[in-house]
């Protein structure tokens, strides 16, 4: 593995690139993105890819990526700008490219403003909560959670996430008028460190999912896009947007194995299949519905 920065006007980009450029097998390289995962959580996924070139990044002000813009959030137009800079630094023509969560959300803002970037996009449950059906309470559960984090910190607010991904079915007063989830109770701590700076649970990411695809930009596209969403996310948030993501693009989803982070090892607690998950991205980056 080879490792790069990129420098741009608004950041340095990190970049990893496991494999040869042109590739030995003739096919694009493999761009795995996540939001805001970064190159770290695509390991296990990477890894069962040696025949490919794989190319993983850090999004800007994650992991190694370090910004020079003066801002804290993070949009999928100024991600999507850092992709194609990677995608040109390259230098091997358009690419394929595996997305999950935010990342996915990037991407599909890529082909959107970047046709000709990408051949194939498996766009892995992107979190787009407005387009559900319960879009303006999906939009409230999401204050919810930066609510705890604001009020009682890191614990209390990833508890609330954890609650509300979890959810089943729509958010209804059910939802709102439960007890508020305990951190303890799912062995996060209690204390409050002080800091307000997470990009999952602040508000520095809703422009991410509260993002809107370009339909026409992206049914203009060369690009192959599928929207793939995890077996076990079925009727929880991610499972719904992913579903509502695909009707709006005029598709139906893909289903995986696992949950939404069926690619991971054990290595970032909640496992998932990667074996299985990458046989499956396999057979789609080939065709298979």
């Amino acid at each position: 593995m080879e490792t790069y920065t990129l420098e741009t006007v608004g950041a340095d980009l990190v970049y990893d690139v496991r494999g040869p450029l042109p590739s030995s097998d003739g096919r694009p390289p493999l761009f795995m993105i996540g939001q805001p995962m970064d190159a770290t959580g695509f390991r296990a996924l990477a890894s069962r890819f040696p025949e490919r070139t794989v190319v993983t990044y850090d999004p800007r002000g994650l992991g190694r990526s370090t910004r020079k813009d003066g801002r804290v959030d993070h949009t999928p137009l100024v991600q999507a700008d850092d992709v194609h800079a990677v995608i040109e630094a390259l230098g091997a023509g358009p690419v394929e490219m595996f997305a999950s969560s935010g990342g996915a959300v990037t991407a599909l803002a890529v082909v959107a403003r970047y046709p000709a970037d990408v051949t194939t996009l498996v766009a892995h449950e992107p979190p787009l909560i407005t387009l559900t059906p319960d879009g303006p309470a999906a939009v409230r559960a999401r204050a919810g959670v930066l609510d705890a984090y604001e009020k009682r910190g890191w614990g209390a607010g990833m508890a609330a996430f954890v609650a509300m991904t979890s959810w089943e079915g729509e958010f209804t007063d059910a939802y709102f008028t439960r007890p508020e989830a305990d951190p303890a109770a799912f062995g996060m701590p209690t204390e409050d460190d002080g800091s307000r700076d997470d990009p999952l649970l602040s508000d520095r990411s809703w422009a991410v999912s509260g993002y809107r695809p370009d339909v026409d930009a992206i049914g203009a596209a060369p690009t192959r896009v599928v929207i793939a969403v995890g077996e076990e996310s079925e009727n929880v948030l991610t499972g719904r947007t992913s579903v509502a993501a695909a009707e709006l693009l005029g598709r139906r989803v893909t289903v995986f194995p696992s949950h939404h982070g069926g690619f991971l090892d054990g290595e970032f607690g909640y496992p998932g299949k990667p074996d299985e998950f990458a046989d499956r991205l396999r057979q789609v980056l080939d065709g298979a519905s």
